[in-house]
């Protein structure tokens, strides 16, 4: 399906809809090659924008621009035939107030051909999400440890526990009502995790909140061992890709300086003999 194609076989309504059912399986992707793996086995592909840690190596997610997200959005949009794409909107894109929030989702939306969108925030987002869904733009919310705001939580703790716990399933809360289609609960205690989810009618999809909420999202580059600048504790790793990546291009190196690599059948014979 092209980034131009009008209609998807997954939109927001059927994952609405999930609900309760089959745990929603989310994983992000910010190329091609990887979106098309993705697809294969998951409901939703995450355009995140933690893409500015793991593709380019920014200290945090602050400094990721609309031109990156649009840039792999559209990259992802190319490869994902089944699964949904929801593409983050970053940092300083959405803040300033519902105007600003929909003129650069509708952005995200056009020039991708993604049909949704997440931003983070609870009840001070409430007014934006509502704005944004009046008028056409899906929005998968996002609660619990809000990376954007990392500098304003003291650092990538846990949030909602003792008195922060009402806090998070009032932002829950809000999220749902101003018409949120899904919620991601990151780093949230599993008991509050829990109630959440039972509580609202919206699915939750859980980084860090435990088996509880109806479905679980990963950065793919953590759960397949590529990105090891930190390993959180909720993170599986299903694979050690960049371990397997370290051994083949030490290979690679030792083959070419011993002049083993190319060998014949690497290399394309003279049509002629050479002259001597």
């Amino acid at each position: 399906m092209s980034a131009t194609s009008p209609v998807r076989p997954v939109l927001p309504p059927d994952i609405r809809a999930r609900k309760g059912s089959e745990p929603l399986v989310v994983l992000t992707a910010y190329s091609t090659p990887v979106a098309r793996l993705v697809d294969a086995h998951c409901d939703i592909v995450l355009v995140g924008d933690s893409v500015g840690m793991v593709i380019h190596g920014l200290p945090s997610t602050l400094g990721v621009t609309m031109e990156m997200m649009i840039l792999h959005g559209k990259a992802v949009v190319r490869g994902a035939q089944k699964a949904m794409p929801v593409i983050d909107m970053p940092f300083g894109s959405y803040e300033e107030g519902p105007q600003q929030a929909f003129r650069n989702a509708a952005r995200l939306m056009s020039e991708t051909g993604a049909p949704a969108v997440k931003l983070e925030g609870g009840q001070h987002m409430a007014e934006t999400i509502a704005f944004l869904t009046a008028r056409g733009v899906p929005v998968m919310a996002h609660v619990g440890l809000t990376p954007q705001s990392v500098n304003t939580l003291g650092g990538y703790k846990v949030v909602g526990r003792a008195e922060e716990a009402e806090k998070v399933m009032a932002d829950a809360r809000a999220v749902e009502a101003a018409g949120a289609f899904s919620v991601v609960l990151e780093k949230v205690p599993e008991g509050l995790a829990a109630r959440i989810t039972q509580e609202l009618t919206i699915p939750t999809i859980g980084i860090g909140a435990g088996v509880r909420c109806d479905g679980q999202v990963l950065v793919v580059d953590d759960m397949l061992g590529l990105f090891t600048e930190f390993r959180p504790k909720f993170v599986k790793r299903y694979a050690e890709l960049g371990k397997a990546a370290d051994e083949a291009i030490a290979a690679y190196a030792a083959e070419v300086r011993s002049r083993a690599f190319p060998a014949a059948e690497h290399s394309f014979p003279d049509v002629l003999p050479v002259k001597k």
